[in-house]
């Protein structure tokens, strides 16, 4: 039996990739260097607004982790002509806007985590990292930065 493409397994998903977003200000989107591509904070498709724990739940938390996830998955398609080009994804560190009572940021950063083991398989299997923030850029919800290791 064969292993599924990286294609195949987004088509499963119900998943088509959007353009990759541009960057919010003066940065480049990634950057690539010895093997490793860094892939600079995302957020969630459509720009939502507000703290998790006061105008968002954890379970809306989660669709919003793997709405940034697709985003970066753009991104790499766009680097990378092909997301069969990641060797394997090495961190994914995410910045939860949160309100002070709310613990559950490990929770919906598991909504990029299970999308990344959805799509790469084995190769999705990373290390991570996430904090609570008081604030991060344009009020969003959650601002996820990754890095992957890719073909030279």
């Amino acid at each position: 039996m064969t292993e599924k493409s990286i294609a195949d397994r987004l088509a499963a998903l119900g998943i088509v990739l959007p353009n990759a977003s541009e960057p919010a200000a003066k940065y480049a989107n990634f950057v690539k260097v010895n093997g490793l591509l860094f892939v600079s904070g995302k957020g969630p498709v459509g720009k939502p607004k507000g703290k998790l724990g006061r105008e968002y739940t954890t379970e809306e938390g989660y669709q919003f982790a793997r709405q940034t996830g697709i985003e970066i998955l753009a991104v790499l398609q766009s680097a990378l002509n092909s997301l069969e080009n990641v060797k394997r994804v090495v961190k994914i560190q995410g910045f939860v806007n949160a309100d002070a009572d709310f613990e559950d940021h490990h929770k919906v950063l598991n909504g990029c985590s299970d999308l990344m083991l959805d799509v790469f398989g084995e190769k999705g299997n990373h290390a991570r990292s996430v904090f609570g923030a008081v604030s991060v850029r344009d009020n969003l919800p959650i601002i996820i930065d990754s890095i992957f290791e890719v073909e030279e």
